[in-house]
């Protein structure tokens, strides 16, 4: 199968505060167990991953922190919870190598993107070491740097400098 290009996957929402406050290690494609008054607001984009975590629990990874708010036409017993934990979709040999890295070297799950693939849910976990306040600024002058330079070899291939 090929890997997931921009036009396999349409990007329901993103977490751009994981990379800020994370050192990513490796990322993961999994799937997620959803009702489906959740998919539909899934597809009408309403979802916050910005705080949300992942925690391996008896052989399970499970989100927190994910609000998903009800889908405004579901009354009843079509209706979610909006803040409850969800089941991430793996293999067990996938989910005993994440806990025994996370237990080992201390590392965070953090969901990065929610999309549809192939018309399914899918969630861009990372495996993440969290940054002190000198990383971040570490990280953030290597990228001015970075720009600074591509800035420069722009303006050089166009004559300008």
């Amino acid at each position: 199968m090929s890997p997931a290009t921009s036009e396999d996957r349409k990007v329901i929402a993103s977490n751009r505060k994981a990379r800020h406050d994370y050192s990513i290690l490796d990322t993961i494609e999994t799937g997620i167990v959803l009702q489906g008054s959740e998919v539909k607001s899934l597809r009408l984009g309403h979802v916050q991953i910005a705080d949300a975590y992942g925690r391996v629990i008896n052989g399970a990874i499970w989100l927190d922190g994910v609000h998903i708010p009800p889908y405004t036409f579901a009354h009843g017993v079509g209706a979610h919870d909006p803040d409850r934990p969800r089941k991430l979709l793996l293999h067990s040999r996938e989910i005993q190598r994440i806990a025994d890295e996370v237990a080992r070297e201390r590392l965070a799950l953090v969901p990065l993107a929610f999309y549809f693939k192939d018309g399914r849910v899918k969630v861009e976990l990372a495996l993440a070491r969290g940054r002190r306040k000198a990383d971040k600024r570490n990280a953030m002058a290597e990228r001015d740097a970075q720009r600074d330079m591509q800035r420069a070899l722009g303006r050089q291939a166009k004559g300008r400098d």
